[in-house]
C-alpha cells in the first residue's frame, strides 16, 4: 500500500463524530448544525432546468476536457469577474472543467510532484482544508504548514519562511477568501507570491471556491489570474486557480468546478485526469453552463449571507468578539475556554453543533492556531442561524 496512508489524519468530521458519541443532546431543542460548510440555500431553478433538459445526453461518454461550450462559458466568466481581457483566457488551453474543487485540489499534487525527488515540500496555510495535507502525503511529499497569525489577519506570514523552504517547495496552496477566517489576500500579496514562484520555481494553486461570497459589492476579492495579468504575467506561468459552483451557486451536489491558468500545467493535468477517469457528465456540463452564465442568483446568495452575518453578530457580540469576515460564510471567533470543551457544551446544552478550531489545524512547535476558536458555518436559513446564535449566547453567558 502507499505508505502515505499511514500518515493521514482523521478528517475533522470524523473527529467531531467521535467527540459527540457519548453526548446526550437536549430533547426539547431541535438540532442545528453549523459545523459543516455545506450550503443550504436553494439551488437556483436555472441549474435544475438545464440539468433536466440535458438528461438525454447520458447516451454518450463525456470528454475529459469538457465541451467547447462549457470551456467558453468559463473563460467568459473569468474575464468578466476578474477584469482581464476576454482573449487572455483561451478556452482550449487555459481552462479545464473538474468534478468540484475537492477532486482537483487533491489530484493536482499527484500530477505536479515528482515522486523520485526526496525532501519535496507542499506548502499550505495552517489552519487549512485537510485535502491539501492528504494530497501531499499520498504524492510522497511532506506538508509544510505556514503560520497564519491573528495579527496577519489569519493569512500566511510569508516573511517567516526561509529561502531553503521555498527552494524545496513544489507547490503552494493558498485560499482566498480563507477557510476558516474569511480573510482576503490582496493583489500586492498575490504578486509577491508570483515573484517567489519565479525565484524558487514552484506552482501556486489558488483555492478560490469562496471567491463569490463577499460582503462588499464594490470590492470583490482579487484572484490569482487577475494578479498575474496585472503583473504582466500573461502566460499565467506556474499559476492555477480553482473555482466551484458549490458555494457560488448553492450546488454542492452538482460536483462542478474548473481549473484555469498555465496551459502547460493544464495540458499535463488533462493527461492525468484522462487516466484517472474524471470526466464531468454531459448533463452536469449543461447545468454548469447555465450557472456560470448568470450572476443574479449569486448576488442574491451574497445578500442572504450578509443578512445572516449581521443578525448573528448582533446577537453574539456581547459574549464573543465577533469579526464579520470579508468573505466566505464562516465565523472564526476566539472563545473563552478550550474549543473542544465548548463544542461539547453547546451540543449538550443547546443542541447546536459547531467545529472545534483545533480540528482544522496542526500543532507546530507546541502551538495549534485553531485552539480556543470555533468555526461556525452560517449555512442554515436565517431563522435557524438566529435561533442557534441565541442558544449559544445563553450558554456563553452562563459560563
Amino acid at each position: 500500500m502507499n505508505p502515505g496512508f499511514r500518515l493521514l489524519e482523521p478528517y475533522p468530521f470524523e473527529r467531531l463524530a467521535a467527540l459527540r458519541r457519548d453526548l446526550r443532546e437536549p430533547a426539547h431543542l431541535s438540532p442545528i448544525n453549523l459545523s459543516i460548510g455545506e450550503p443550504q440555500h436553494p439551488t437556483p431553478s436555472l441549474i435544475h432546468d438545464a440539468l433536466i433538459a440535458a438528461l438525454a445526453s447520458t447516451a454518450k461518454y463525456p470528454a475529459t476536457k469538457g465541451s467547447d461550450e462549457l470551456r467558453a462559458a468559463i473563460a467568459q466568466w473569468l474575464a468578466r469577474r476578474f477584469g482581464i481581457p476576454a482573449d487572455s483566457v483561451d478556452p482550449s488551453r487555459n481552462v479545464l472543467p473538474v468534478n468540484g474543487t475537492r477532486e482537483a485540489l487533491f489530484a493536482i499534487v499527484q500530477a505536479v510532484v515528482n515522486p523520485l525527488d526526496t525532501g519535496t515540500l507542499v506548502l499550505m496555510p495552517n489552519p487549512f482544508y485537510q485535502i491539501y495535507e492528504g494530497a501531499a502525503f499520498l504524492a510522497g511529499a511532506t506538508p509544510y504548514y505556514l503560520p497564519c497569525p491573528a495579527e496577519k489577519g489569519f493569512l500566511p506570514d510569508l516573511t517567516a519562511i526561509s529561502n531553503a523552504v521555498w527552494d524545496r517547495c513544489a507547490l503552494l496552496y493558498i485560499c482566498s477568501p480563507s477557510n476558516p477566517a474569511g480573510t482576503v489576500m490582496d493583489l500586492p500579496t498575490l504578486q509577491f507570491l508570483l515573484e517567489l514562484s519565479d525565484r524558487h520555481n514552484f506552482v501556486i494553486v489558488a483555492d478560490e471556491c469562496y471567491s463569490e461570497l463577499y460582503r462588499d459589492e464594490a470590492a470583490p476579492p482579487p484572484g490569482l489570474l487577475q494578479a498575474a495579468w496585472a503583473a504582466g504575467r500573461v502566460d499565467y506561468r506556474n499559476c492555477l486557480a480553482m473555482h466551484s459552483l458549490s458555494k457560488r451557486s448553492n450546488a454542492p451536489g452538482l460536483r462542478s468546478g474548473f481549473v484555469a491558468g498555465d496551459p502547460a500545467l493544464i495540458e499535463t493535468f488533462l493527461r492525468y485526469r484522462a487516466y484517472h477517469g474524471s470526466a464531468m457528465p454531459n448533463y452536469v456540463q449543461q447545468a454548469s453552463i447555465a450557472a456560470w452564465s448568470d450572476e443574479a442568483h449569486v448576488r442574491e446568495n451574497r445578500r442572504l449571507y450578509t443578512e445572516k452575518f449581521t443578525a448573528v453578530a448582533t446577537i453574539l457580540n456581547d459574549t464573543l468578539d465577533i469579526t464579520v469576515p470579508a468573505g466566505g460564510f464562516y465565523l472564526w471567533p476566539e472563545v473563552p475556554l478550550d474549543d473542544v470543551t465548548l463544542c461539547r457544551k453547546l451540543i449538550e446544552d443547546a443542541n447546536v453543533t459547531t467545529l472545534p478550531g483545533q480540528f482544522l489545524a496542526r500543532t507546530i512547535q507546541g502551538h495549534n492556531p485553531g485552539s480556543q476558536r470555533l468555526r461556525i458555518a452560517l449555512v442554515a436559513e436565517l431563522a435557524q442561524c438566529v435561533e442557534a446564535a441565541q442558544r449559544m449566547r445563553a450558554v456563553l453567558r452562563a459560563l
